[in-house]
């Protein structure tokens, strides 16, 4: 009986100190997190609430007063940039996942080991995040350079809002091909579809993942032992496992 009444009493307590955490995350990130936020919210009492999104967008919003408390981007550049202009706490953005490219297609079979189908004449569209605020969307126009077919591909590109969007365009078929996120593609528990192409990491520039503490956090303990989460041996495993380099 003691034990039971402890153990409430601790759960009680527990519950006293739950809080709720405002998080801007990248797209890509989004169903990972979603997974993490699972076994965070059981292990600490404390509850997401979560807006996915470009990370170029959700610097234009943060900057304009948005009430975010916590940004997992999709690159390292926007939290470095947040934390200079005393948006985001000095000394809390790191790398929590490098990205990893993949041009993907809801079609099996179409797309080939090599990459080779990105020159096909017969593929009409070609689905890529705005690579103005979002870094896959970038990385995807560095590919397209890399291989020599900017003049042949741009007349081809669906431009979508978040690389979320540009899974759609190409799940939908909207797009044969889109330049997507392995994590969006590999899912774990689930079978992959389509067909993909892992793009060689030597054709575009490192996807560093950032985190950082925004100023609207700085006093939320709820924000700070979320940023700590992300470094812990268990939501590691989840970024391993959705396709993340380390």
């Amino acid at each position: 009986m003691k034990q039971l009444l402890g153990a409430l009493m601790l759960a009680a307590a527990a519950a006293a100190r739950a809080g709720e955490v405002q998080v801007a995350v990248a797209a890509n990130f989004a169903g990972p997190l979603a997974r993490i936020g699972e076994a965070f919210a059981a292990a600490t009492g404390h509850q997401l609430k979560v807006s996915s999104g470009a990370t170029g967008k959700f610097y234009t919003q943060i900057v304009s007063g948005a009430p975010f408390e916590v940004l997992i981007a999709a690159d390292d550049e926007t939290p470095r940039r947040l934390v200079t202009e005393g948006h985001a706490v000095a000394g809390t953005n790191f790398t929590y996942a490098t990205g990893r490219l993949v041009l993907w297609s809801a079609q099996p079979g179409l797309v080939d080991g090599d990459g080779a189908v990105l020159a096909s004449a017969q593929v009409k569209h070609v689905a890529i995040a705005n690579p103005k605020v979002a870094p896959y969307g970038a990385a995807a126009l560095e590919v397209i350079r890399a291989r020599g077919l900017t003049a042949a591909v741009t007349p081809k590109l669906v431009t979508a809002e978040s690389i979320a969007q540009a899974y759609q365009f190409a799940f939908t078929g909207n797009a044969e091909l889109g330049f997507v996120a392995l994590s969006q593609v590999v899912v774990p528990g689930k079978p992959s579809t389509g067909s993909y192409w892992l793009v060689p990491p030597t054709l575009h520039r490192e996807i560093r993942q950032d985190a950082v503490l925004l100023r609207t956090g700085a006093k939320n303990p709820a924000a700070a032992a979320l940023l700590a989460y992300l470094k812990s041996d268990a939501a590691r495993a989840v970024i391993k496992d959705f396709g993340y380099a380390p």
